[in-house]
């Protein structure tokens, strides 16, 4: 394993010499909870450690009332003094977030219109989404749950997670239950002990997946004490969210590995991002090294049409062509599902790239990644 990690490179404490988080303590750096408490909100904080644009400067005051910023001493030492930087382009606010667009909704996947309780949204049979927190380590700005993340207001108190918990409990077909948020590693390791043991207690409960974000923003957070204490609630199954190989740190390598030994399945569901990762030897890039991370590329999503993002969003086209140049080129491994969820909540929808060129009475005639055509004959 080491000589795999040694692929990987430790990240930095900031893009210029002179930032103060050089001189933080090792230990210190390395407690999530420090790492938690210094998030960079402010102009002036990332002033201390970027150098920010006009333009950047003008739509951190413009945006503030949309959507707070909140960035990870770890993860804005990823931001590049360069525009076009992957990190950057997904941590500080830009002033298309401003942008009001028809087609855009403040919750575009309909979790509201599918919430028998207030922190479910059951939209499928057997599976529910259980909203537990409004907190995360970075807001991203392209959350498809810009409306509620960071909201002091939406996080669910002692009686919503209750509530919660007894639908589960009293609907029999669930057996899967993806604990997201908000971010529910931002939990202590107590408090999300007591939740995945309150879970894993209801006997329909088969599997449990936690969405997070963590291993990315703040790997920190997956310490031994963490892993061992997932390990009590196997199966466990953890969706992450990797959206460009800079992201792939020696940090996040070595918290996906804590996870991996503890039994967890990971996998990723990358977010198709314009001039971030709408290019197919980007993606490659990171689903290969994600496969080295023992993380499974499972989905590469087309953006949400959530209020403030359509300067993110490509045409679905893209994504089409992004699987049809990772098929035959890259391990199956490394190849995700593109999928479109239904905005206004009607599921996930797979698309691929038309492989089929005709069939006629039971012969089928294909064309491979390379352009080559062949037959295939029914029984």
């Amino acid at each position: 394993m080491s000589s795999v990690r040694d692929r990987f490179t430790a990240a930095p404490r900031g893009a210029f010499a002179d930032v103060p988080f050089a001189a933080v303590p090792d230990a210190q750096w390395n407690d999530w909870r420090w790492q938690q408490r210094e998030r960079l909100r402010t102009i002036d904080a990332f002033e201390r450690v970027v150098k920010l644009s006009a333009a950047e400067r003008h739509a951190f005051s413009a945006c503030s009332d949309r959507f707070l910023v909140a960035v990870t001493p770890y993860y804005a030492g990823l931001i590049a003094d360069d525009p076009a930087c992957p990190i950057r382009l997904q941590s500080l606010p830009h002033a298309a977030e401003l942008d009001d667009n028809a087609d855009e909704l403040d919750d575009p996947l309909g979790e509201e219109r599918y919430m028998p309780v207030p922190g479910i949204t059951h939209r499928y049979p057997d599976r529910v989404l259980f909203y537990t927190t409004h907190n995360c380590p970075v807001y991203c700005r392209h959350c498809t749950r810009k409306r509620k993340v960071s909201a002091a207001e939406t996080m669910p108190d002692f009686q919503q997670l209750e509530l919660g918990l007894k639908y589960i409990e009293a609907n029999s077909a669930i057996r899967d239950v993806i604990v997201s948020g908000g971010d529910p590693l931002t939990f202590s390791d107590e408090r999300l002990d007591e939740l995945l043991s309150r879970l894993r207690a209801i006997p329909h409960v088969e599997i449990i997946r936690l969405g997070t974000r963590n291993l990315v923003t703040l790997p920190q957070r997956v310490t031994p004490d963490f892993a061992a204490m997932l390990k009590a609630h196997q199966p466990i199954y953890v969706q992450t969210h990797f959206n460009h190989p800079k992201e792939c740190t020696q940090e996040a390598f070595d918290a996906c590995a804590r996870l991996a030994d503890a039994g967890a399945v990971i996998s990723n569901q990358m977010v198709l991002l314009k001039g971030i990762n709408d290019d197919v030897e980007i993606v490659r890039a990171l689903n290969q090294k994600l496969l080295m991370m023992r993380v499974r590329p499972y989905y590469i999503l087309q953006a949400d049409p959530a209020r403030g993002t359509r300067h993110f969003r490509t045409p679905v086209e893209t994504g089409i062509e992004i699987i049809r140049g990772l098929r035959g080129h890259s391990s199956g491994l490394a190849v995700p599902h593109f999928v479109v969820d239904g905005p206004g909540g009607f599921g996930k929808v797979a698309l691929v790239p038309h492989y089929l060129e005709s069939s006629d009475e039971g012969r089928h005639t294909f064309k491979n990644y390379r352009g080559e055509t062949f037959e295939y004959v029914d029984p």
